[in-house]
């Protein structure tokens, strides 16, 4: 048996010791360094068919960026749901205008605003981050960009959602104030709001990607915060990833992803990054916080989540892996549904002004 160097001997004291001051330690010290958890997805509202496409992926070992794009596409191709792609209610010039992003553990990222007569904005995205310089075209250019990679034009404009321009035209002469909360102007059972997905992969590489047809019956031109990097949607490997819905505009005042993933940089974790960045829009938004909403979520690298909102009503739904906990997280459990491999949640958010 070969004789121990001195390095050797060096690198075995230095690891006892280590060994011996985690074993000083008290029990809760050591409880506060959570076992990873991966693979994860979680999704804004209740999208859990979203949330099930982009499990599938994640299940099959596959990659965090397909997951959330495949997830997403699930909404943006469903005419039911008025606020995402196919169906999605058109601005006051009775146009459907989508706008989308996603975004990788590189920081490489890509995006599309006020893009029509295509079905799938966040594939149109993915190519703008793969197959360009950019990261973001807007209107003419980028419906031009989409037919030159393949992409065919597909009329989004249904009759259900027609008719409700038509109706919306009549009853509002006066047009409303842009920043009156779109809630406030739609059936409640109608409000599903943008879809934003994160997902954390069986490598540990995070996603994310954020679609919408923005706000109903809005001025022509109009863009919020879902295509828009930093607002609507960040990444950052190193650390964990954020996406916002609600009032567009409050969420580009404040680079609301960005502040969650910053905030978690500096240690928070992500049920205190979305709350401290609730509370921030609280004190700073020009508009009246009691006519608008704000749902945020955040993911880290361990697979660790939280959810936080201004307003009461804010669900989101997240899926974990066979053998994990069930999550301790603030707000209400919902409802649970057993999937292939894991467990879907549905949570209702805590909120500041409930």
């Amino acid at each position: 048996m070969p004789r121990p160097t001195l390095s050797s001997r060096r690198a075995f004291l230095r690891r006892s010791a280590a060994l011996g001051a985690l074993a000083t330690l008290p029990g809760s010290a050591r409880a506060t360094v959570p076992a990873a958890t991966y693979p994860v997805a979680i999704a804004t509202w209740d999208n859990r068919r979203a949330l099930a496409a982009a499990w599938t992926v994640l299940q099959g070992r596959g990659y965090a960026l397909d997951a959330v794009e495949q997830g997403v596409w699930v909404p943006e191709a469903d005419p039911e749901d008025h606020s995402v792609g196919l169906g999605g209610y058109p601005d006051r010039e009775g146009r459907v205008t989508l706008d989308a992003c996603l975004m990788d553990e590189r920081h490489r990222c890509g995006s599309v605003a006020a893009l029509e007569d295509i079905l799938h904005p966040i594939s149109v995205a993915r190519k703008v981050m793969e197959e360009t310089p950019h990261v973001m075209l807007v209107g003419e250019g980028a419906l031009q960009f989409a037919l030159e990679q393949g992409f065919e034009r597909t009329t989004l404009l249904t009759e259900h959602a027609a008719q409700a321009w038509r109706d919306w035209i009549e009853t509002n002469e006066d047009r409303p104030a842009i920043n009156n909360e779109r809630r406030k102007a739609l059936p409640i059972e109608d409000h599903h709001d943008t879809i934003g997905m994160l997902a954390l992969d069986a490598e540990r590489r995070l996603a994310g990607a954020c679609t919408t047809s923005g706000w109903s019956f809005k001025l022509r031109g109009r863009v919020g915060d879902s295509p828009i990097i930093g607002a609507g949607l960040y990444v950052d490997g190193e650390v964990g990833a954020a996406t916002a819905t609600g009032h567009g505009e409050e969420m580009i005042r404040m680079a609301a992803a960005h502040t969650i993933v910053e905030r978690m940089r500096a240690g928070r974790t992500p049920q205190e990054a979305c709350r401290e960045a609730v509370e921030h829009l609280h004190r700073i938004t020009p508009s009246d916080p009691s006519t608008i909403q704000a749902g945020l979520l955040a993911l880290n690298r361990d697979g660790r989540f939280g959810g936080f909102a201004l307003q009461p009503g804010f669900n989101y739904v997240v899926t974990l892996p066979s053998g994990a906990p069930e999550p301790a997280v603030d707000g209400t459990l919902t409802d649970r549904l057993s999937v292939p491999g894991g467990t879907t949640y549905v949570i209702e958010a805590p909120a500041l002004l409930g």
